[in-house]
């Protein structure tokens, strides 16, 4: 690609800095394709003298001249931190042409980058590209997906895949031999187009943490950009690690703010009765899953996670309807807007 487009790799810490560094050896490989590569590495307000030790790791030769350090003193939210690194680089004499949005618990192949920047190359009007995750074990992980739906809400919550084809609902995962254009990726490692995101703007942040990427390309599909699938992309995740809820969260309930972005996103994307309607649907699913496993077999996390979403999943705030979106090219500094929604 000769010198390629400008790409930045922006990666979000989160008291995770053996892993980001990890994540940045892993990075340097890549230079060789494409020389104009550079990255940030962000602080998201750690606290635990994260910066501090990222900063004197970011001082090593092999990172001279292209890889800097964004501290902040904010714990603002994974969208929110990767806004204020977007909002820096768009201020530059030479902005990004592509911005590359990585979790700190990755390690990239050889040739992952590359493969995401000429598939936004070769699609013009492509504004998100997305890698294929690998566990560290080498098995695939779920990268690609159709949006949450009704029908999909129910068939998820009731575990079952014979749901599904008994009423012809589309799994919410799509594998990687259905096609490159899909609705959404994962946001552990998805490139967007400098020129998408002037178009429909950053993340939304009155999301803390989870759905904000389905939302940010949810907006990109409504103004005509496609989202897509590389599989030849290939990064390994240690899931979870960043975020604490990963695959062992299927154990586990989930924490409050994952209730508040599903909601949100749900509003944002149509409305309370959009909202009341996924919410049916999932419980129906949850009553579906509960009999398949017996009366009075159900493990108490299961019914923790029943108790919760009735709790939690229903209550939405009028907050939840109000679309907080920084535009590429703003000042950054600005709070999260989830900090005035307590």
């Amino acid at each position: 690609m000769s010198d390629g487009p400008r790409v930045a790799v922006v990666i979000v810490n989160y008291r995770t800095s053996d892993l980001a560094m990890r994540c940045m050896a892993s990075l340097s490989r890549e230079r060789a394709s494409l020389p104009a590569l550079r990255a940030i590495l962000v602080d998201g307000g750690s606290g635990d003298g994260s910066a501090a030790v990222l900063g004197e790791a970011l001082k090593a030769s092999e990172y001279s001249g292209w890889a800097s350090l964004l501290p902040l003193e904010t714990n603002g939210g994974y969208g929110w931190a990767n806004n204020q690194a977007m909002l820096t680089l768009a201020l530059e004499p030479s902005p990004p042409d592509f911005i590359h949005v990585l979790n700190p618990d990755t390690e990239v192949e050889q040739g992952a980058v590359v493969a995401l920047a000429s598939e936004l190359v070769a699609n013009p009007r492509c504004g998100a590209v997305g890698s294929q995750l690998l566990a560290t074990d080498g098995k695939l992980v779920a990268s690609a997906f159709r949006f949450p739906s009704f029908g999909r809400e129910f068939a998820g919550a009731a575990q079952s895949n014979a749901v599904c084809r008994a009423l012809g609902i589309k799994h919410i995962v799509v594998r990687p031999a259905e096609g490159a254009e899909v609705d959404w990726v994962t946001g552990a490692s998805v490139m967007f187009r400098a020129d998408a995101l002037r178009d429909t703007g950053l993340f939304d942040d009155g999301f803390f943490l989870y759905f904000e990427e389905v939302e940010l390309m949810h907006r990109l599909r409504a103004k005509g950009w496609t989202v897509r699938h590389v599989p030849r992309s290939r990064v390994v995740h240690v899931e979870g690690a960043a975020t604490g809820v990963g695959a062992g969260a299927t154990e586990r309930p989930f924490p409050p703010y994952w209730y508040r972005s599903r909601r949100r996103y749900f509003e944002l994307t149509g409305g309370m009765g959009r909202l009341t309607a996924a919410n049916l649907a999932s419980l129906g699913g949850q009553v579906i899953a509960g009999i398949k496993r017996g009366v009075g077999r159900t493990p108490a996390n299961k019914s923790l996670r029943t108790r919760d979403f009735l709790r939690q999943a229903f209550w939405p705030s009028g907050r939840d309807a109000r679309p907080s979106v920084p535009n590429l090219g703003d000042a950054p500094g600005k709070p999260p807007a989830w900090m005035t929604f307590r």
